[in-house]
């Protein structure tokens, strides 16, 4: 009997979710309900699928609002009404305009107006799909209304938005954070009623008794309301699913695609190779994913049409038809990557490719979806209230002062606080975890064969892309299964250094980037990843995995993807990551390992480093299918959604297991090490498609380090900060000059092995004015002095003074400070009275400029506010003496002895050790650049921080593990450094 119901997906307005509802109207014996959330729909479908597991009959609608003025509620009749009430939902939230006050006729829909909104706007007639809504409270006002004599067109609206008083303090508390005002002034006219709440069946039947038209009214609407969607085992797949006109087509396509591209991957294709595609192929088609493999292929074929470079990865790099198609660059059968990972029976939803682009190419391979593609979206994902936060929005309501409020957010004991703050807390606690906004998913397209309207509505965040209103977990519930498409810098990296190359080595042979088999053999290159080299090859540069290389020597190809593996936290917290290291570097320590799991897992020395590693030793260790395997795996990943199967299979490992012999000791020690790395550990094939994309970077880092440097610092750097990088290219050769008028674009720039830095670096410069200089420059010539740029350019004193402190003019040979005197005086003398251009130059005074005081600590501090680093040296400006020390390149000579070295910050970060104790984590680089690494463990973590950039004394015992020294910190400080002496 209801039929306007809110969830909390009525976003700072609802107060319980969707589930909670049902539960409700178990409780009060209501056997049919309407969700109809204020102008959203997320919450519909799973509504559907919950509803099924209590009996309850499911009603879906929307109830439309202009802030919080209610206009209408829109009840779907059927799927067909619910795609059209989405559809006029969406037209009004992507074009961000107020909905009417009464729709167009909307088919297989029917709208509920509330009362008082039928008074306000007078209304006398109605369409034979419209009627008039009648709360509780109301009853007493249609006993005198015009609107009495309508009995066929009222009907029960009793809104249900709280539960109770503390739900309704809840319900004001988020629309006053809604509002952005305190809870004393928020109006009443923002909030619903203390009387929405559902009443028993039996209750809200008393209320009505007087008027049995109402009752006859509102039950026929619930009897004319059927709508479904198939979930679990009805859920059909909703991706588009041809590619072409018929399947057979498909069909044809694809294994014409596999026949045609074989030879560009296996020249001689070899038995192995041909029964893995046949095999793959009677599966894809099987299964009817054949439109998803089409479909990626046509997205792919888009960017390399384009020269836009790709990665493809996730479980589809274990596919040997994506392999030979080209959506990846991962050969399966070189890495021996499981079928099953990507594909099997237990698995209903197509295999998962991710696939990177550029960041700048990203946005326009989605446009072209969306234009290639009838039905397309963007996934949707939810922001929801963090403790913190919320505490924070409600501290604010409360009025509490700033002070209050951070020592709230921070956590302190109860009995120190007064009422209010113990009604933040409270309230906090209640409210965290509501959804507080709609955000879109960082990677999901969906492509589909119904309208996208039949499953949500849409609304158009800044992205510039339609979005759904729901997440992931319920689009696989529905058989809706994303396309991931995701940006990433190191491919622009790339292609930008492939560009710079050829301008600035114009006589340099062809490279071809994707001869990859060529980089993975190169000694120059695999040094590079055993010495710690990598600074700006993507994946590969942080310090962990850099420290990680050096400690197992990585030089090749496996190597490097089994340290991308390694160094994930499921990993590294097993112990394995430690074992597998010992096993690698030492062959003697590989008798340790058990026989059994050496035989299994003989590639990783008996090591569990993959997720492919957990289905090898389900299948051969506990004589599990490979597809039960990769139930396993989902499982322990936390994707299998099915509690039951995932148990029925973790018993059957246990038992097959106690069959086959073997003691609980050593099932159980397996099946820890299974359970304790299962869900962070990456696929082989994810690891393998990165590691190519790592060789890529490191062979241009090693043979055209300059030119890379560049194209790594005009796509945002990566890991470390831009004066790192700038750091980097200096060490690899690289002469670094400030931004120059004449030489320097808005990016960083490379004439031979001097690199220009970019305009686009200084603060407070604006975009105009940088446009109009280059504009110039490129039109007329480089400027040939400061008179001749003023003359040319339309500037203010403000903006030109910028210039001038960079020393952007230091090719007149002039001092800043009589550059600035004089720019003062020209742009006073020549202030021009039109924006006209000047026919004759005007002729300014000359004026004598005394010898004016400078001291190079000027240009430091300069640079620091203008560009937020200095290119100068950090260890030139400290001011402390410098005490007895050692240099980075000395550590494993002081091997488990106290010594001192000086660095320059790097990076840091804190971490927390096992115990769950904060300690820090510090990379320097020393005075000739070469870095370290040291630690700051609990013990000295807060008698010793680090406060910012700048040289640091650090004082530790020198530890080498593997051949790899860092620091144990016992003392730390920063050094002093030169004052600006302007000050």
């Amino acid at each position: 009997m209801y039929l306007n119901c809110h969830s909390y997906y009525s976003l700072r307005f609802g107060t319980f979710s969707e589930v909670a509802l049902l539960q409700l109207a178990q409780e009060n014996f209501i056997n049919a309900i309407a969700l109809t959330d204020i102008n959203n729909t997320s919450a519909c479908m799973n509504f559907i699928q919950q509803a099924k597991k209590t009996n309850i009959k499911p009603i879906i609608g929307v109830d439309f609002r202009n802030g919080n003025q209610q206009q209408f509620v829109a009840i779907a009749k059927n799927n067909n009404g619910f795609k059209n009430i989405n559809r006029y939902l969406s037209s009004f939230l992507e074009s961000k305009t107020p909905f009417p006050d009464q729709p167009k006729y909307l088919e297989d829909v029917i709208i509920i107006f509330p009362f008082e909104k039928v008074l306000e706007l007078n209304l006398k007639a109605f369409r034979e799909n419209e009627f008039i809504g009648i709360s509780v409270e109301e009853i007493n006002k249609l006993r005198f209304s015009y609107l009495n004599r309508f009995k066929d067109k009222l009907v029960i609206q009793q809104q249900v938005t709280i539960r109770g008083k503390k739900d309704f303090n809840a319900h004001r508390l988020l629309r006053a954070i809604d509002n952005n005002a305190l809870l004393s002034k928020l109006h009443t006219s923002e909030e619903c009623r203390e009387t929405d709440v559902m009443y028993s069946k039996s209750e809200l039947l008393a209320y009505f008794e007087e008027f049995p038209n109402i009752i006859a009214n509102t039950k026929s609407i619930i009897d004319t309301c059927f709508i479904d969607f198939g979930f679990d085992e009805e859920r059909e797949n909703q991706n588009q699913n041809l590619y072409l006109n018929s399947f057979e087509e498909d069909c044809k396509m694809l294994l014409e695609l596999c026949d045609s591209k074989i030879k560009n991957r296996y020249q001689n294709p070899n038995e192995k190779v041909l029964a893995r595609l046949k095999k793959e192929l009677n599966v894809i088609i099987d299964l009817k994913f054949v439109s998803f493999f089409l479909i990626n292929y046509d997205i792919i074929n888009y960017a390399k049409r384009n020269n836009f470079f790709h990665v493809g990865r996730g479980s589809g790099a274990n596919s040997i038809v994506a392999y030979i198609i080209g959506i990846t660059d991962v050969d399966p059968v070189e890495l021996d990557l499981y079928f099953e990972r990507f594909i099997n029976p237990f698995r209903a939803s197509p295999p998962d490719f991710d696939i990177d682009f550029s960041w700048k190419d990203r946005n326009t391979v989605t446009q072209y979806i969306f234009n290639r593609f009838d039905n397309v979206a963007l996934l949707a994902t939810y922001n929801t209230f963090k403790y913190r936060a919320v505490v924070r929005e409600l501290g604010k309501v409360f009025g509490l002062p700033k002070e209050e409020i951070d020592k709230l957010s921070k956590g302190i004991k109860s009995d120190q606080l007064d009422d209010i703050s113990k009604l933040v807390l409270k309230y906090g606690k209640l409210i965290e975890g509501f959804p507080n906004y709609v955000s879109v998913h960082s990677a999901g397209i969906l492509i589909l064969d119904k309208s996208i309207h039949y499953f949500s509505a849409t609304s158009m965040p800044p992205k510039g892309f339609p979005t759904v209103q729901f997440d992931m977990n319920i689009a696989d519930d529905v058989g809706i299964f994303k396309f991931d498409i995701l940006g990433q810098r190191g491919l622009a990296k790339i292609k930008d250094a492939l560009e710079i190359i050829k301008e600035n080595n114009p006589n340099a042979p062809p490279i071809d980037i994707t001869d990859v088999e060529k980089f993975k053999k190169d000694k120059k290159i695999n040094t590079l990843l055993k010495t710690g080299g990598a600074i700006g090859a993507y994946y590969v540069e942080s310090p962990a995995m850099r420290g990680l290389m050096q400690k197992l020597q990585t030089q090749d190809y496996l190597g490097l993807v089994a340290a991308s593996s390694i160094i994930r936290p499921g990993v590294s917290g097993s112990g394995m990551k430690d074992e597998f290291i010992k096993r690698h570097r030492f062959p003697e320590k590989r008798k340790e390992a058990h026989p059994i799991l050496l035989e299994i897992m003989p590639e990783t020395y008996g090591v569990m480093v993959y997720q492919e590693d957990v289905m090898k030793v389900a299948n051969k260790f506990a004589d599990l299918t490979l597809g039960e395997a990769d139930v396993l795996r989902r499982g322990m990943s936390g994707k299998y959604r099915s509690v039951e199967e995932f148990k029925a299979v973790e018993n059957k490992f246990i038992d097959n297991c106690r069959k086959k012999g073997f003691k609980d000791e050593l099932i159980f020690e397996v099946w820890n090490q299974i359970k304790s790395f299962a869900g962070y550990a990456f696929a082989k094939g994810h690891s393998a498609s990165y590691a190519v994309e790592s060789y890529q970077s490191l062979f241009l880092k090693c043979y055209y380090p300059i030119e890379f440097m560049v194209a790594v610092l005009n796509n945002g750097g990566g890991f470390y900060s831009t004066e790192h990088y700038i750091h980097e290219a200096k060490m690899c050769g690289a002469t670094i000059e400030l931004p120059c008028i004449n030489k320097s674009d808005h990016a960083n720039s490379v004439i031979k092995k001097t690199i220009f830095l970019g305009f686009g670096y200084i603060k407070n410069l604006e975009d105009i004015t940088i446009q109009r200089f280059l504009t110039e420059r490129q039109l007329n010539g480089v400027f040939l002095s400061l008179d001749d740029f003023i003359d040319r350019i339309k500037i203010s004193i403000e903006q030109l003074t910028i210039l001038v402190r960079i020393d952007a003019f230091r090719f007149t040979n002039k001092t800043k400070n009589e550059l600035l005197w004089h720019a003062i005086f020209k742009t006073n003398a020549s202030k021009q009275k039109s924006k006209q251009s000047q026919l004759f130059k005007i002729q300014t005074t000359k004026y004598e400029i005394p010898k004016l005081k400078f001291h190079w600590l000027e240009n430091v501090y300069d640079e620091m506010e203008l560009l937020g680093f200095t290119i100068h040296n950090y260890f030139k400006l400290v001011t402390e003496p410098f005490l007895p020390s050692i240099k980075a390149n000395q550590m494993v000579d002081f091997t488990n002895q106290n010594v001192l070295i000086y660095g320059l910050l790097v990076t840091t970060r804190f971490n927390k050790t096992s115990q769950n104790k904060l300690m820090r984590l510090s990379t320097f680089i020393d005075e000739n650049g070469i870095y370290f690494d040291a630690v700051h463990f609990t013990d000295v973590v807060h008698q010793y921080p680090i406060n910012g950039m700048g040289i640091y004394g650090c004082y530790g015992k020198i530890t080498n593990r593997y051949g790899f020294c860092s620091m144990n910190i016992i003392q730390s400080k920063k050094m002093g450094i030169a004052v600006d002496p302007r000050q």
